[in-house]
Protein backbone atom coordinates (compact mmCIF):
# COMPACT_ATOMS: atom_id res chain seq x y z
CA UNK A 1 0.00 0.00 0.00
CA UNK A 2 1.08 3.69 -0.62
CA UNK A 3 -1.06 5.77 1.49
CA UNK A 4 -3.23 5.95 -1.46
CA UNK A 5 -6.05 3.73 -0.96
CA UNK A 6 -4.70 1.05 -3.79
CA UNK A 7 -1.69 -1.43 -4.30
CA UNK A 8 -0.41 -0.14 -7.72
CA UNK A 9 1.41 3.04 -6.60
CA UNK A 10 -1.39 4.89 -8.26
CA UNK A 11 -2.99 8.48 -6.96
CA UNK A 12 -6.96 8.05 -7.41
CA UNK A 13 -8.70 11.03 -7.78
CA UNK A 14 -12.85 11.21 -7.42
CA UNK A 15 -14.88 13.79 -8.93
CA UNK A 16 -14.45 16.42 -6.10
CA UNK A 17 -11.57 16.32 -3.67
CA UNK A 18 -10.18 18.53 -0.52
CA UNK A 19 -6.79 20.50 -1.95
CA UNK A 20 -4.46 23.20 -0.70
CA UNK A 21 -2.68 25.43 -1.92
CA UNK A 22 -0.11 26.46 0.51
CA UNK A 23 2.16 28.58 -1.36
CA UNK A 24 -1.27 31.35 -1.63
CA UNK A 25 -2.06 30.64 1.99
CA UNK A 26 -5.15 28.05 1.16
CA UNK A 27 -5.06 25.92 3.41
CA UNK A 28 -8.42 24.26 2.46
CA UNK A 29 -10.33 24.15 -0.58
CA UNK A 30 -13.39 21.98 -2.35
CA UNK A 31 -12.06 21.13 -5.79
CA UNK A 32 -13.75 20.02 -8.96
CA UNK A 33 -12.03 17.11 -10.89
CA UNK A 34 -13.04 17.74 -14.51
CA UNK A 35 -11.25 15.78 -16.84
CA UNK A 36 -13.19 17.74 -19.72
CA UNK A 37 -11.31 20.83 -18.71
CA UNK A 38 -7.68 21.19 -20.04
CA UNK A 39 -7.32 23.98 -18.01
CA UNK A 40 -6.99 24.27 -14.32
CA UNK A 41 -8.80 27.38 -12.95
CA UNK A 42 -9.38 29.38 -8.98
CA UNK A 43 -11.64 31.62 -7.69
CA UNK A 44 -10.16 34.85 -7.60
CA UNK A 45 -11.41 38.70 -7.48
CA UNK A 46 -9.91 42.38 -7.31
CA UNK A 47 -7.33 40.88 -10.35
CA UNK A 48 -4.55 43.41 -10.59
CA UNK A 49 -1.27 42.84 -12.21
CA UNK A 50 1.97 45.38 -10.48
CA UNK A 51 5.30 45.09 -10.91
CA UNK A 52 7.86 45.93 -13.18
CA UNK A 53 7.74 44.48 -16.98
CA UNK A 54 10.87 42.06 -16.44
CA UNK A 55 8.89 40.29 -13.61
CA UNK A 56 5.31 40.62 -13.61
CA UNK A 57 3.11 39.91 -10.90
CA UNK A 58 -0.69 39.45 -9.84
CA UNK A 59 -2.68 40.96 -6.99
CA UNK A 60 -6.10 38.80 -6.39
CA UNK A 61 -8.02 38.49 -3.76
CA UNK A 62 -10.09 34.32 -3.13
CA UNK A 63 -13.31 33.93 -1.04
CA UNK A 64 -12.29 29.88 -0.26
CA UNK A 65 -15.72 29.32 1.70
CA UNK A 66 -18.80 28.90 -0.88
CA UNK A 67 -21.48 31.95 0.61
CA UNK A 68 -18.85 33.76 3.17
CA UNK A 69 -17.95 36.84 1.30
CA UNK A 70 -16.61 37.91 4.53
CA UNK A 71 -13.80 35.80 4.64
CA UNK A 72 -11.13 37.29 2.29
CA UNK A 73 -7.41 35.37 1.44
CA UNK A 74 -5.14 37.84 -0.54
CA UNK A 75 -2.52 36.29 -2.61
CA UNK A 76 0.10 37.53 -4.89
CA UNK A 77 1.93 35.46 -7.52
CA UNK A 78 4.38 35.72 -10.66
CA UNK A 79 2.50 36.00 -13.82
CA UNK A 80 3.92 33.33 -16.01
CA UNK A 81 1.21 33.61 -18.96
CA UNK A 82 -1.96 35.12 -20.37
CA UNK A 83 -4.10 33.01 -22.20
CA UNK A 84 -7.83 32.71 -23.46
CA UNK A 85 -9.34 30.16 -21.99
CA UNK A 86 -13.12 28.56 -23.29
CA UNK A 87 -15.52 27.93 -20.45
CA UNK A 88 -17.66 25.00 -20.56
CA UNK A 89 -20.99 27.65 -21.78
CA UNK A 90 -18.38 28.72 -24.96
CA UNK A 91 -17.56 32.01 -23.34
CA UNK A 92 -13.97 33.08 -23.76
CA UNK A 93 -11.79 34.96 -21.48
CA UNK A 94 -8.35 36.52 -21.12
CA UNK A 95 -6.74 35.09 -17.87
CA UNK A 96 -3.99 35.22 -15.94
CA UNK A 97 -1.96 31.80 -15.53
CA UNK A 98 0.37 31.69 -12.06
CA UNK A 99 2.35 28.23 -10.94
CA UNK A 100 1.19 27.13 -8.01
CA UNK A 101 2.07 23.81 -5.68
CA UNK A 102 -1.18 21.91 -4.93
CA UNK A 103 -1.17 19.63 -1.91
CA UNK A 104 -3.81 16.62 -2.04
CA UNK A 105 -3.25 13.78 0.48
CA UNK A 106 0.22 12.59 0.49
CA UNK A 107 1.45 14.33 -2.68
CA UNK A 108 2.05 17.60 -3.24
CA UNK A 109 3.02 19.26 -7.11
CA UNK A 110 2.86 21.95 -9.16
CA UNK A 111 0.54 23.22 -11.81
CA UNK A 112 -0.88 26.10 -13.85
CA UNK A 113 -3.57 27.55 -12.96
CA UNK A 114 -5.41 30.55 -14.09
CA UNK A 115 -7.11 33.32 -12.50
CA UNK A 116 -11.20 33.84 -13.04
CA UNK A 117 -14.01 35.02 -10.93
CA UNK A 118 -15.92 31.79 -9.98
CA UNK A 119 -18.28 33.31 -7.23
CA UNK A 120 -21.03 32.24 -8.34
CA UNK A 121 -19.74 28.45 -8.34
CA UNK A 122 -19.74 25.43 -5.78
CA UNK A 123 -16.51 24.68 -6.19
CA UNK A 124 -13.62 27.34 -5.56
CA UNK A 125 -11.52 25.29 -7.92
CA UNK A 126 -11.76 23.64 -10.94
CA UNK A 127 -8.55 20.84 -11.03
CA UNK A 128 -8.27 19.96 -15.30
CA UNK A 129 -6.71 17.18 -16.87
CA UNK A 130 -2.96 19.15 -17.17
CA UNK A 131 -2.86 19.23 -13.75
CA UNK A 132 -2.64 15.19 -13.31
CA UNK A 133 0.47 13.95 -13.16
CA UNK A 134 2.02 10.48 -13.45
CA UNK A 135 0.05 7.88 -11.78
CA UNK A 136 -2.95 9.79 -11.34
CA UNK A 137 -6.16 7.54 -11.49
CA UNK A 138 -9.45 9.34 -11.76
CA UNK A 139 -12.57 8.10 -10.81
CA UNK A 140 -16.20 9.43 -11.36
CA UNK A 141 -17.88 7.49 -9.48
CA UNK A 142 -16.13 8.45 -6.76
CA UNK A 143 -15.57 11.52 -4.18
CA UNK A 144 -13.09 12.38 -1.39
CA UNK A 145 -10.64 9.62 -2.31
CA UNK A 146 -8.05 11.37 -0.51
CA UNK A 147 -8.54 12.58 2.97
CA UNK A 148 -10.68 15.35 3.98
CA UNK A 149 -9.46 18.97 4.78
CA UNK A 150 -11.61 21.39 6.91
CA UNK A 151 -12.66 24.94 6.77
CA UNK A 152 -12.52 25.46 10.05
CA UNK A 153 -8.68 26.45 9.80
CA UNK A 154 -10.14 29.93 8.43
CA UNK A 155 -12.20 30.13 12.02
CA UNK A 156 -8.66 29.64 14.06
CA UNK A 157 -5.36 31.85 14.42
CA UNK A 158 -4.05 28.90 12.16
CA UNK A 159 -5.30 31.12 9.11
CA UNK A 160 -2.41 33.73 10.04
CA UNK A 161 0.64 30.93 10.68
CA UNK A 162 -0.17 29.35 7.27
CA UNK A 163 -0.19 32.95 5.03
CA UNK A 164 3.10 32.48 3.48
CA UNK A 165 5.15 35.34 2.74
CA UNK A 166 3.91 37.05 -0.33
CA UNK A 167 5.00 39.80 -2.96
CA UNK A 168 2.69 42.89 -1.10
CA UNK A 169 2.00 45.67 -3.28
CA UNK A 170 2.88 49.53 -1.24
CA UNK A 171 2.22 52.92 -1.56
CA UNK A 172 4.02 55.62 0.13
CA UNK A 173 2.24 58.50 0.33
CA UNK A 174 5.46 61.56 -0.35
CA UNK A 175 5.47 64.54 -2.28
CA UNK A 176 9.45 63.97 -1.67
CA UNK A 177 10.52 61.20 -3.66
CA UNK A 178 13.60 61.86 -2.92
CA UNK A 179 13.67 62.42 0.85
CA UNK A 180 16.09 59.79 2.35
CA UNK A 181 13.55 57.83 4.45
CA UNK A 182 11.29 57.44 1.48
CA UNK A 183 14.17 56.24 -0.32
CA UNK A 184 15.19 53.79 2.40
CA UNK A 185 11.77 52.51 2.71
CA UNK A 186 11.97 51.78 -1.33
CA UNK A 187 14.91 50.31 -1.19
CA UNK A 188 14.20 47.93 2.10
CA UNK A 189 10.35 46.39 0.11
CA UNK A 190 12.24 46.24 -3.31
CA UNK A 191 15.30 44.26 -1.21
CA UNK A 192 12.47 42.25 0.60
CA UNK A 193 10.90 41.43 -3.00
CA UNK A 194 7.61 43.66 -2.77
CA UNK A 195 6.46 46.29 -4.85
CA UNK A 196 6.92 49.65 -3.75
CA UNK A 197 5.38 52.92 -5.57
CA UNK A 198 6.09 56.52 -4.60
CA UNK A 199 2.91 58.15 -4.52
CA UNK A 200 2.57 62.31 -4.71
CA UNK A 201 -0.13 62.63 -2.23
CA UNK A 202 -0.82 66.67 -3.76
CA UNK A 203 -1.80 64.96 -7.40
CA UNK A 204 -4.12 62.38 -5.65
CA UNK A 205 -7.73 63.29 -6.07
CA UNK A 206 -10.56 61.38 -5.07
CA UNK A 207 -14.20 60.54 -6.11
CA UNK A 208 -16.50 60.39 -3.11
CA UNK A 209 -19.09 57.72 -3.00
CA UNK A 210 -21.17 55.18 -1.03
CA UNK A 211 -20.81 52.41 -3.83
CA UNK A 212 -17.08 52.51 -5.00
CA UNK A 213 -15.01 55.46 -3.16
CA UNK A 214 -11.68 55.63 -5.52
CA UNK A 215 -8.48 57.22 -5.19
CA UNK A 216 -6.96 58.46 -8.74
CA UNK A 217 -3.53 59.65 -9.78
CA UNK A 218 -2.52 61.13 -12.92
CA UNK A 219 -5.51 60.96 -14.74
CA UNK A 220 -6.07 57.05 -13.62
CA UNK A 221 -7.72 55.31 -10.46
CA UNK A 222 -5.09 53.99 -8.12
CA UNK A 223 -4.88 50.12 -7.88
CA UNK A 224 -5.57 48.07 -4.40
CA UNK A 225 -2.48 48.45 -2.31
CA UNK A 226 -1.68 45.82 0.52
CA UNK A 227 -0.70 48.74 2.70
CA UNK A 228 0.06 52.71 2.44
CA UNK A 229 2.84 54.56 4.41
CA UNK A 230 1.93 57.98 4.40
CA UNK A 231 4.90 60.33 4.46
CA UNK A 232 2.66 63.35 4.99
CA UNK A 233 4.42 67.32 5.63
CA UNK A 234 3.21 69.49 8.39
CA UNK A 235 2.32 72.06 5.50
CA UNK A 236 -0.22 69.57 3.36
CA UNK A 237 -1.42 67.87 6.65
CA UNK A 238 -5.15 68.92 5.62
CA UNK A 239 -5.20 67.44 2.50
CA UNK A 240 -2.99 64.49 3.07
CA UNK A 241 -4.80 63.44 5.86
CA UNK A 242 -7.80 63.69 2.97
CA UNK A 243 -6.44 61.13 1.12
CA UNK A 244 -5.53 58.50 4.22
CA UNK A 245 -8.77 58.33 5.08
CA UNK A 246 -10.10 57.75 1.43
CA UNK A 247 -7.41 54.78 1.64
CA UNK A 248 -9.53 53.95 4.68
CA UNK A 249 -12.63 54.29 3.71
CA UNK A 250 -11.60 51.56 0.53
CA UNK A 251 -10.17 49.04 3.52
CA UNK A 252 -6.73 49.51 3.06
CA UNK A 253 -4.03 49.37 5.80
CA UNK A 254 -2.77 52.64 6.74
CA UNK A 255 0.86 52.36 8.98
CA UNK A 256 -0.92 55.48 10.50
CA UNK A 257 -4.06 56.54 10.22
CA UNK A 258 -5.37 59.81 9.57
CA UNK A 259 -7.02 60.71 13.09
CA UNK A 260 -3.53 60.80 14.83
CA UNK A 261 -2.04 62.27 12.11
CA UNK A 262 -4.25 64.87 12.62
CA UNK A 263 -4.45 65.04 16.93
CA UNK A 264 -0.28 64.74 16.39
CA UNK A 265 0.06 67.78 13.95
CA UNK A 266 -2.12 70.13 16.48
CA UNK A 267 -0.27 70.61 19.23
CA UNK A 268 -2.80 71.89 21.47
CA UNK A 269 -5.01 69.00 20.77
CA UNK A 270 -1.34 66.67 21.14
CA UNK A 271 -0.93 68.62 24.84
CA UNK A 272 -4.73 67.89 25.36
CA UNK A 273 -4.78 63.77 24.61
CA UNK A 274 -0.97 63.39 26.41
CA UNK A 275 -3.17 65.15 29.65
CA UNK A 276 -5.94 63.23 29.08
CA UNK A 277 -4.13 59.60 29.16
CA UNK A 278 -1.85 61.27 32.27
CA UNK A 279 1.25 61.35 30.25
CA UNK A 280 3.83 63.41 31.44
CA UNK A 281 5.00 66.19 30.05
CA UNK A 282 6.13 69.94 30.57
CA UNK A 283 3.30 72.20 32.10
CA UNK A 284 1.42 73.94 29.38
CA UNK A 285 -0.59 76.76 28.99
CA UNK A 286 -2.93 78.14 26.07
CA UNK A 287 -4.88 81.49 26.10
CA UNK A 288 -6.15 83.45 22.93
CA UNK A 289 -6.65 86.97 25.12
CA UNK A 290 -3.39 89.38 25.58
CA UNK A 291 -4.58 90.41 28.71
CA UNK A 292 -4.19 86.78 29.81
CA UNK A 293 -0.50 87.19 29.45
CA UNK A 294 1.09 87.53 32.82
CA UNK A 295 -1.12 84.37 34.09
CA UNK A 296 0.41 82.04 31.21
CA UNK A 297 3.61 83.19 32.30
CA UNK A 298 2.91 82.51 36.22
CA UNK A 299 0.98 79.17 34.97
CA UNK A 300 4.29 77.45 33.85
CA UNK A 301 6.22 78.48 36.89
CA UNK A 302 7.48 82.08 35.26
CA UNK A 303 10.96 82.36 33.63
CA UNK A 304 12.26 80.82 31.90
CA UNK A 305 10.04 79.38 29.85
CA UNK A 306 9.25 78.57 26.60
CA UNK A 307 6.97 79.96 23.45
CA UNK A 308 6.29 77.64 20.73
CA UNK A 309 3.96 78.26 17.63
CA UNK A 310 1.21 75.89 17.42
CA UNK A 311 2.16 75.22 13.65
CA UNK A 312 5.54 74.85 14.44
CA UNK A 313 7.93 71.95 13.01
CA UNK A 314 11.87 70.64 13.22
CA UNK A 315 12.37 73.25 16.29
CA UNK A 316 11.47 76.18 13.52
CA UNK A 317 9.34 78.96 15.60
CA UNK A 318 10.33 77.97 19.03
CA UNK A 319 11.56 80.32 21.65
CA UNK A 320 13.26 80.75 24.86
CA UNK A 321 12.34 83.49 26.80
CA UNK A 322 14.92 83.58 30.12
CA UNK A 323 13.32 86.52 32.38
CA UNK A 324 9.62 87.55 32.39
CA UNK A 325 10.40 91.17 30.50
CA UNK A 326 12.03 88.84 27.41
CA UNK A 327 8.80 86.66 27.29
CA UNK A 328 6.22 89.53 27.97
CA UNK A 329 7.80 90.74 24.46
CA UNK A 330 7.88 87.29 22.63
CA UNK A 331 4.29 86.60 23.80
CA UNK A 332 3.25 90.43 22.59
CA UNK A 333 4.85 89.60 19.35
CA UNK A 334 3.47 86.56 18.17
CA UNK A 335 0.36 88.19 19.26
CA UNK A 336 0.85 90.82 16.66
CA UNK A 337 1.40 88.77 14.32
CA UNK A 338 -2.36 86.90 15.25
CA UNK A 339 -0.24 83.60 15.48
CA UNK A 340 -1.83 81.11 17.93
CA UNK A 341 1.31 79.24 20.26
CA UNK A 342 1.67 77.86 23.72
CA UNK A 343 3.68 78.61 26.78
CA UNK A 344 5.61 75.65 28.03
CA UNK A 345 7.61 75.00 31.11
CA UNK A 346 11.47 75.24 30.55
CA UNK A 347 12.81 71.87 31.85
CA UNK A 348 16.73 73.27 32.64
CA UNK A 349 17.41 70.19 33.98
CA UNK A 350 17.31 68.34 30.29
CA UNK A 351 20.46 70.38 29.45
CA UNK A 352 19.69 71.10 25.78
CA UNK A 353 19.11 67.23 25.10
CA UNK A 354 16.62 65.35 24.31
CA UNK A 355 15.67 61.46 23.77
CA UNK A 356 13.36 60.37 20.40
CA UNK A 357 12.18 57.39 21.33
CA UNK A 358 10.75 55.69 17.42
CA UNK A 359 7.71 53.67 18.12
CA UNK A 360 6.86 50.63 16.00
CA UNK A 361 3.93 48.38 16.31
CA UNK A 362 3.64 49.24 19.72
CA UNK A 363 7.56 48.82 20.82
CA UNK A 364 10.30 51.21 20.65
CA UNK A 365 12.48 49.84 18.19
CA UNK A 366 15.50 52.11 18.22
CA UNK A 367 16.02 55.62 20.73
CA UNK A 368 19.05 58.39 20.10
CA UNK A 369 19.89 61.10 21.98
CA UNK A 370 19.98 64.57 20.48
CA UNK A 371 22.55 67.20 22.17
CA UNK A 372 21.95 70.94 20.82
CA UNK A 373 25.03 72.99 19.97
CA UNK A 374 26.55 75.02 22.32
CA UNK A 375 24.56 77.69 23.28
CA UNK A 376 21.45 76.06 21.63
CA UNK A 377 18.44 75.10 23.56
CA UNK A 378 16.92 73.21 20.75
CA UNK A 379 18.61 70.01 20.21
CA UNK A 380 16.66 69.26 16.71
CA UNK A 381 18.74 68.04 14.02
CA UNK A 382 17.50 70.43 11.25
CA UNK A 383 18.91 73.35 14.04
CA UNK A 384 22.41 71.34 14.03
CA UNK A 385 21.99 69.22 16.72
CA UNK A 386 23.67 66.00 16.78
CA UNK A 387 22.32 62.25 17.41
CA UNK A 388 24.16 59.87 19.37
CA UNK A 389 23.48 56.09 20.64
CA UNK A 390 21.71 56.39 24.14
CA UNK A 391 20.11 53.46 26.36
CA UNK A 392 16.94 54.70 27.92
CA UNK A 393 15.09 53.14 30.80
CA UNK A 394 11.91 51.44 31.71
CA UNK A 395 9.95 54.28 32.19
CA UNK A 396 11.22 56.29 29.23
CA UNK A 397 10.25 53.01 27.00
CA UNK A 398 6.61 52.77 28.68
CA UNK A 399 5.84 56.64 28.36
CA UNK A 400 6.74 56.30 24.70
CA UNK A 401 4.57 53.35 24.05
CA UNK A 402 1.72 54.76 25.90
CA UNK A 403 1.83 57.85 23.66
CA UNK A 404 2.10 56.16 20.30
CA UNK A 405 -0.63 54.07 22.22
CA UNK A 406 -2.68 57.60 22.46
CA UNK A 407 -2.86 58.88 19.11
CA UNK A 408 -3.58 55.43 17.65
CA UNK A 409 -0.45 55.48 15.39
CA UNK A 410 1.33 52.25 14.83
CA UNK A 411 4.58 54.24 13.83
CA UNK A 412 5.89 57.22 16.25
CA UNK A 413 8.23 59.66 16.96
CA UNK A 414 8.25 60.15 20.83
CA UNK A 415 10.08 63.15 21.41
CA UNK A 416 10.99 63.28 25.71
CA UNK A 417 13.21 65.21 28.23
CA UNK A 418 14.70 64.02 31.05
CA UNK A 419 13.18 65.56 34.16
CA UNK A 420 13.77 65.64 37.68
CA UNK A 421 10.26 64.12 38.35
CA UNK A 422 10.55 61.40 35.13
CA UNK A 423 10.56 61.18 31.49
CA UNK A 424 8.28 63.86 30.08
CA UNK A 425 6.95 64.13 26.51
CA UNK A 426 7.37 67.13 24.20
CA UNK A 427 6.21 66.02 20.45
CA UNK A 428 4.96 63.18 19.03
CA UNK A 429 6.07 63.13 15.32
CA UNK A 430 3.52 60.58 13.11
CA UNK A 431 6.50 61.12 9.98
CA UNK A 432 9.31 60.50 11.85
CA UNK A 433 12.54 60.72 9.45
CA UNK A 434 15.13 57.48 9.56
CA UNK A 435 18.51 58.96 8.41
CA UNK A 436 19.54 60.33 12.35
CA UNK A 437 18.02 57.25 14.36
CA UNK A 438 19.38 54.62 12.10
CA UNK A 439 23.09 56.04 12.19
CA UNK A 440 22.64 56.50 15.78
CA UNK A 441 21.48 53.47 17.35
CA UNK A 442 22.25 51.28 14.08
CA UNK A 443 18.81 49.75 13.91
CA UNK A 444 17.79 49.13 10.36
CA UNK A 445 14.41 50.82 11.21
CA UNK A 446 12.88 50.41 7.37
CA UNK A 447 13.29 46.25 7.92
CA UNK A 448 11.46 47.07 10.90
CA UNK A 449 8.88 48.59 9.51
CA UNK A 450 8.70 46.11 6.84
CA UNK A 451 8.15 43.44 9.67
CA UNK A 452 5.13 45.04 10.82
CA UNK A 453 3.12 45.61 7.52
CA UNK A 454 3.91 41.62 6.82
CA UNK A 455 2.61 41.18 10.32
CA UNK A 456 -0.88 43.64 9.84
CA UNK A 457 -1.97 42.33 6.46
CA UNK A 458 -1.84 38.44 6.99
CA UNK A 459 -5.76 37.17 6.76
CA UNK A 460 -7.48 37.75 10.03
CA UNK A 461 -9.78 34.04 11.55
CA UNK A 462 -13.27 34.43 10.16
CA UNK A 463 -16.02 34.79 12.66
CA UNK A 464 -17.79 31.66 13.12
CA UNK A 465 -21.60 31.85 12.14
CA UNK A 466 -24.08 31.03 14.65
CA UNK A 467 -27.41 28.92 13.91
CA UNK A 468 -30.58 30.96 15.63
CA UNK A 469 -33.36 28.32 17.00
CA UNK A 470 -36.74 28.32 15.62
Amino acid sequence: MDGTGNETGDFRLGWEEWAALPGLGLPALKAKVDTGAKTSALHAFDIEPFGPADRPRVRFAVHPIPGREDLTIPCSADIVDRREVTSSNGETELRYVIRCDIAMGTRTWPIEVTLTDRGSMAYRMLLGRQAFGDNVVISPGESFCQPRLSYDVYHSTAVREVAPARTLRIAVLSREEHNFSTRRIVAEGEKRGHVVEVIDTSRCYMAINALAPEVHYDGQRLPRYDAVIPRIGASFTSYGTAVIRQFETIGTYCVNGSDGITASRDKLYAHQILARHRIGMPTTAFAASPKDNDSLIELVGGAPLIVKLLESTQGKGVVLAETKKAAQSVISAFRGLKASFLVQHFVKEAAGEDIRCLVIGGKVVAAMRRVAEPGEFRSNLHQGGRAEAVRITKAERETSVRAARAFRLNMAGVDLLRSDDGPKVLEVNSSPGFEGIEKASSKNVAALLFDEIEKRVRPAPARRRTRSGG
